[in-house]
């Protein structure tokens, strides 16, 4: 998964002028495990994935002597929920391949970061990391939706058991984490509504067995 965000903002605080460039960059991998229920032209899963990932956040003030780069590691658990729809199309009696698009819900279970002594914190402890309104971040804020397209195949190994691969490619939109952020970026520029471009996405891999109940 890659994330790159950049946001401008031209605001002004008593008559002086508060321009800002903000640059984030994270890189993210994933791991877990996963079920399915297929039927035929849907399948239906649940998993639940461990992420680390580095990032790095870039901001340049104006108003300030210098700017802030902040950078470091961080691990976190969530639980997926994804329909695809699929139309499966036959290659042969062993093979079949279907391409893919549909949705996935990811629920974060666990948060944690690196402070800058290397010390591993959860980042919903309210201690380092606040929302606009300085209450502590719930782990609900970074739950997020993402649109998928991929293909995926299947051998067959008997009548009933198949070896699966699927291939996926997603676009995620922005967490309630990120837009609070945005809210946040605003009233230290002074800026109502400032320019942020970019996004998250990613690829995926998907390996399984399945066991089909009904066979013709």
């Amino acid at each position: 998964m890659f994330t790159r965000y950049t946001l401008d903002a031209n605001g002004e605080r008593e008559g002086t002028a508060v321009n800002a460039e903000v640059t984030q960059k994270l890189d993210q991998l994933n791991y877990g495990g996963f079920v399915f229920l297929d039927v035929t032209y849907a399948e239906l899963s649940v998993s639940i994935q461990k992420g680390n990932y580095k990032y790095s956040d870039i901001m340049d003030i104006s108003v300030l002597d210098e700017s802030s780069n902040i950078s470091g590691r961080g691990w976190e658990t969530i639980m997926g929920f994804s329909l695809m729809g699929k139309y499966p199309f036959a290659l042969s009696e062993t093979f079949s391949i279907f391409p893919m698009v549909g949705i996935e819900y990811q629920v974060s279970l666990l948060q944690t970061r690196t402070q800058a002594d290397g010390f591993v914190y959860s980042r919903d402890d309210g201690l380092r990391e606040k929302n606009k309104d300085g209450k502590a971040l719930r782990l609900r804020d970074w739950n997020s939706f993402w649109i998928k397209l991929g293909c995926g195949v299947d051998f067959a190994i008997t009548r009933a058991i198949f070896a699966r691969t699927e291939v996926f490619y997603g676009f995620r939109f922005m967490t309630p984490y990120e837009i609070d952020g945005l809210e946040i970026a605003k009233k230290q520029t002074y800026d109502p509504s400032p320019d942020k471009t970019g996004l998250t996405s990613g690829p995926s891999v998907r390996l399984s067995a399945g066991y089909k109940f009904f066979t013709k």
